[in-house]
């Protein structure tokens, strides 16, 4: 038995990178999973490289986009006939340098994908009915929110990008607090991991950036997944409300 057997996911902006590891896991676990993505040949390739409409479908659209999200949910209910589990992994940074040289219509944009649009999948899968009882008496229903360490301290050069996700860590406490004991609502913030996302942060200067790390390497999706799954699981089901951080100890120093 897996872990996350005869449950069903939603994981956004899954179709590569962190959220595609994060669905890998899950439906590895047991778990069916719905990913969403705004390029629908990506997705399509996903949902093949987890196996097929059996374990995965693949629904495209923009993560701030109110119907995408309700059609999305409607899917995975009309299709897997529950909705168990929610991981809004979607994120964006178009900017880049300091802040004060960042449009209002830039930063707008950056909040409403990385925290709002968050909030919008936690309310409308809460409302959908997110979550069972299991054979314990015990509800299923969980969110996770993939923040960073960005949101943790100043970063310099990534400031809205830092702000929204101090922003959607404090909204999984938020959560956390007001939707138990029905929903659990936590979050992991993980530092650089070797993604096409993250790629400018690290590309031709591995090793060097690497080095600040006391464990000598950087993320993969697999070490995010693998948190995510948990969170998710009956193994913490006493945690909620919690960020849980991943990053290789380069925080411990006090660097981001």
């Amino acid at each position: 038995m897996g872990l996350h057997d005869q449950t069903v996911a939603i994981v956004t902006g899954a179709s590569r990178g962190i959220g595609f590891g994060i669905a890998e896991r899950l439906v590895a676990e047991g778990a069916r999973v719905v990913v969403t993505g705004r390029k629908p040949e990506a997705l399509d390739e996903a949902v093949e490289r987890l196996g097929g409409v059996e374990h995965a479908l693949g629904v495209a659209g923009h993560a701030d986009d109110a119907d995408h999200q309700d059609q999305v949910i409607a899917t995975a209910r009309e299709v897997f006939g529950r909705l168990d589990l929610l991981v809004n992994n979607t994120g964006i940074n178009p900017a880049y340098g300091p802040m004060i040289d960042t449009g209002v219509d830039t930063a707008r944009k950056i909040l409403e994908v990385n925290v709002l649009s968050a909030f919008e999948w936690t309310r409308k899968a809460v409302r959908s009915g997110l979550g069972q009882v299991d054979d314990r008496g015990r509800p299923t229903g969980a969110v996770v929110n993939v923040a960073s360490i960005a949101g943790l301290g100043a970063t310099g050069m990534l400031g809205w990008y830092a702000v929204s996700k101090a922003a959607l860590i404090h909204l999984t406490t938020e959560l956390g607090h007001q939707l138990g004991p029905e929903v659990r609502v936590n979050a992991v913030a993980p530092a650089v991991v070797k993604t096409q996302f993250a790629e400018a942060l690290y590309a031709g200067r591995e090793e060097k950036v690497a080095a600040a790390y006391p464990l000598k390497r950087l993320g993969v999706p697999e070490d995010v997944a693998g948190a995510v799954s948990f969170l998710l699981s009956r193994d913490a089901s006493w945690i909620t409300g919690q960020t849980l951080v991943i990053d290789g100890g380069v925080t411990l120093g006090g660097a981001l």
